[in-house]
């Protein structure tokens, strides 16, 4: 399934939405404008064995890692999810609260997949786990908004409008499925899944907590 938009447009414009957005443009051309791409992700990823709680200046890749991008297409179906998805929850906390959010969603995520990585040297990168955190946050939110979604079917694609719990849920499903997975060859790279999940839960909890405390 492949979200397109949701039905609610907010009334106002998504400011930190659309300045993550650009800033995760800008630092994917940068990396591949420069000379050194594999010394730029190896500086600035979150890579496992380079992780030293009791050095604050290794810590630093749990918040860079969420700017970086290894293709084209990575670097757009992150900025798609977080723009069909973002503005509904910037509006909802508010520009700064939103951008903090974003940010600490992000290192919830790296630290759940660091769990899995502490002995690695493959580079962890990608605003996936933020973004994660930004469909929790949705999950929590607006479960009865319609999502509307391309669906495939036989030969065909469809577009239908389903609720956002179904978009979500299912989302969420198939990353711990495919993390589960993913266990089998961990000498593999590839796409961080626990990263996913644990952004997703951990923005999820957190918006649980705002709603329980209004």
């Amino acid at each position: 399934m492949i979200p397109l938009r949701d039905s609610h447009p907010t009334r106002k414009k998504p400011i930190i939405t659309y300045f993550l957005i650009l800033v995760n443009i800008l630092v994917f051309f940068w990396e591949i404008s420069g000379s050194d791409f594999e010394g730029f992700i190896s500086q600035y990823a979150l890579i496992g064995t380079k992780i030293n709680f009791l050095n604050f200046s290794s810590l630093w890749p749990f918040l860079t890692f969420q700017f970086l991008h290894g293709s084209l297409l990575h670097l757009f179906s992150n900025m798609w999810f977080l723009k069909i998805f973002g503005d509904n929850i910037e509006e909802k906390l508010g520009s700064l609260k939103f951008l903090l959010f974003y940010l600490f969603a992000g290192v919830i995520a790296g630290l759940s997949q660091y769990v899995f990585l502490i002995n690695s040297d493959i580079p962890m990168i990608g605003a996936s786990g933020s973004v994660a955190g930004v469909l929790g946050a949705y999950f929590a939110f607006f479960p009865g908004h319609t999502i509307e979604t391309l669906v495939p079917g036989f030969l065909l694609w469809y577009r239908i409008k389903l609720p956002a719990a179904i978009v979500l849920l299912y989302w969420l499903i198939t990353q711990v499925l495919a993390g589960v997975g993913s266990l089998a060859l961990p000498e593999v790279g590839g796409v961080a899944f626990f990263a996913h999940a644990g952004g997703f839960l951990g923005g999820w909890l957190i918006a649980k907590r705002l709603l329980d405390r209004s």
